[in-house]
């Protein structure tokens, strides 16, 4: 695990210091050492956070001929087998990191090497002879990998802090990426926060030569259900695959602990992986206590838990941190529980493993019900549902009046991922639009997702899981998990993303994932044989935070109205539109937490990396 950078273009003497500014960046991502290749055509650089041949796998690495390098962000999990293979087609081996079968597997299979490769990973190939960048990053995005093209220059980064040490890169705000992150509160583009900067997306690799990028897909997700297995089969499917994945996981030359909610995901990772310490974090509030539970489940496996209560005082504190570390805004709560988690882990252990990835293989979503609940809207003729929901649209607040909004509403329409903070109205009512730019945007983002799943034939349920696993999991999910354990130099696994465990999950009929009782069926029932039955089968509860309740507190509510009411808003949105929300929520008209969450986090970003406020003091 660790960061990588750099850039193409001429060898000159300034190169090391722009390569040093750069590395600087994302020291916290590796401060174990640090490593330079400076060559004609290429500048590349790396942190280290030292996880397999401790001593050896320092990067760049270099083949014996020194025309082939790699800087490489990531664990290979089946690096021993690709070793193996290698060696019988006589490639020879001068130490034992995952990092140096990267090097061989692409003098060997090219372009190709990605489609033998198990596990997570960002990484640049330079082969010197052709004078070409090869660069790849993972089948899910576990690991992040950001671009830009300067001055007909490859710049690259495991964050984007590095590459806004590039000169020549000039700063500015992306408002199509403002304007699509209202709406699914995260970033979700392909460009950025930070306009001309890209994220190379998951399942991609690239190859950059003579001032051009080409950038091709080589893994995307698919579902092919099963049939004729019964519950019994398909839960020891799950089963022997996510032990064969933890097992993979657990390949360190350094301690692994894991993170542990109260949800069945982790608890489950737990009861199957043979480390012997778990880390949990929770809130004061009644209601949204974890570690009670946590500890019972520990004890009951063995297994040693280190927990820490999170004050509102230290929630809010932190948020600067947070922002900085995440690059570009990101509004889900619960990221800052992650963040203080990951930092109690990290006085301990270099590496956790967490249950991220297991609702969207495994259909774990509360809101993957909808399309049992709104079954009787099936038989309703298109025109008259137009109509009911014409009706409901502009009848008072009363009870059902959303359920009937949906159910006349089609999926493609309805469902953007796990979150939904402003629809496109008010986002244009809320958002100070530049003439010309649309306020339609979502069809032209999920449009063409929607358009494969219909192809393939795919029902209801599995439209929302491929959605979720091309959007939600990608700009939310992963890249919290990435952001935040690294914020505190620690390497974050999660055994459910795996490409073998995926080739199960993607076979499951929809029976055995969702029905009208509970979710991720045989997911539970495999969990049933590790855990307390409470546990496998309690309701998905995702990382609660009590937002909505500090938020009508007066010296919250103050906080946040003085940020709605500042010059950085004022550029950017109508006032007093997002004045009547947190009025509103404050009064207990209606619960407006989320929408004002997701204002405020791109408040609090903006001001880092645009505005005075710098770089937090606790990073």
């Amino acid at each position: 695990m660790c960061g990588i950078c750099g850039f193409t273009g001429k060898k000159e003497e300034r190169n090391s210091e722009i390569l040093t500014a750069m590395m600087n960046k994302i020291i916290h991502r590796g401060p174990d050492s640090a490593g330079q290749y400076i060559d004609d055509g290429i500048s590349l650089g790396f942190r280290r956070l030292s996880i397999i041949d401790l001593e050896n796998g320092s990067q760049p690495m270099k083949n014996a001929a020194e025309d082939i390098v790699v800087v490489f962000n990531g664990e290979i999990y089946n690096y021993k087998e690709i070793k193996a293979e290698l060696i019988e087609k006589g490639y020879k081996f001068q130490n034992n990191s995952d990092t140096e079968c990267l090097i061989h597997g692409y003098e060997e299979y090219g372009t190709d090497l990605v489609k033998h490769l198990r596990g997570m990973f960002a990484f640049v190939i330079w082969d010197k002879k052709n004078k070409t960048a090869f660069g790849a990053r993972d089948h899910f995005g576990i690991k992040p990998f950001y671009y830009s093209v300067i001055n007909k220059n490859l710049v690259f980064g495991s964050e984007i802090k590095s590459i806004l040490e590039y000169p020549g890169y000039e700063k500015s705000v992306n408002l199509e990426a403002l304007q699509a992150y209202l709406t699914f509160q995260y970033s979700v583009l392909p460009e950025t926060f930070f306009k001309g900067i890209f994220k190379l997306m998951p399942g991609h690799y690239m190859v950059f030569k003579d001032g051009k990028i080409d950038i091709k897909r080589y893994w995307e997700p698919t579902y092919e259900p099963e049939e004729g297995l019964t519950l019994d089969d398909w839960v020891n499917r799950i089963d022997e695959a996510t032990k064969n994945s933890v097992d993979y996981h657990m390949i360190s030359d350094v301690e692994v602990a894991s993170l542990l909610s109260s949800g069945v995901d982790s608890s489950y990772l737990v009861a199957r992986y043979s480390g012997t310490k778990t880390f949990t974090v929770g809130f004061e509030n009644d209601g949204y206590a974890e570690i009670d539970y946590a500890k019972r489940l520990s004890k009951k496996l063995d297994l040693e838990n280190y927990e820490k209560t999170i004050t509102p005082e230290e929630y809010w504190k932190v948020l600067p941190s947070v922002q900085y570390h995440m690059d570009e805004p990101l509004a889900d709560a619960s990221c800052v529980a992650l963040y203080f988690v990951d930092r109690e882990a990290a006085k301990q252990v270099k590496v956790v493993l967490s249950g991220e990835g297991a609702d969207e293989f495994f259909g774990g979503y509360n809101i993957y019900h909808e399309p049992f609940s709104l079954k009787p809207f099936k038989k309703i003729p298109k025109p008259i549902k137009a109509v009911m929901k014409g009706i409901a649209s502009i009848a008072p607040n009363i009870k059902g009046k959303n359920y009937i909004i949906r159910g006349c509403t089609p999926l493609r329409k309805r469902f953007v991922g796990n979150a939904f903070r402003f629809n496109e109205k008010e986002v244009a009512r809320v958002m100070k639009l530049p003439s010309g730019m649309p306020d339609k945007y979502i069809e032209k983002i999920t449009g063409k997702f929607y358009d494969k799943a219909e192809k393939a034939g795919y029902d209801d349920v599995t439209k929302m899981q491929y959605i979720d696993m091309n959007f939600w999991l990608i700009g939310d999910i992963l890249l919290k998990a990435d952001k935040m354990s690294m914020a505190h130099s620690l390497e974050s696994r999660v055994p459910f993303l795996d490409k073998e465990l995926f080739e199960t999950a993607r076979k499951i009929p929809t029976e055995f994932k969702i029905n009208d009782k509970t979710t991720k069926y045989a997911f539970r029932e495999c969990a049933n044989k590790y855990l307390p039955k409470e546990v496998a089968s309690k309701k998905k509860l995702g990382f609660p935070v009590p937002i909505a309740k500090w938020l009508r507190q007066d010296d919250y509510y103050e906080k946040i109205k003085t940020a709605f009411n500042s010059e950085n808003a004022k550029q950017f949105f109508n006032i007093d539109e997002l004045n009547k929300l947190i009025d509103r929520h404050k009064a207990g008209k209606s619960d407006f937490s989320k929408k004002i969450w997701t204002v405020y986090m791109f408040l609090i970003w903006y001001d880092i990396y645009f505005g005075d406020a710098g770089i937090p003091e606790t990073v």
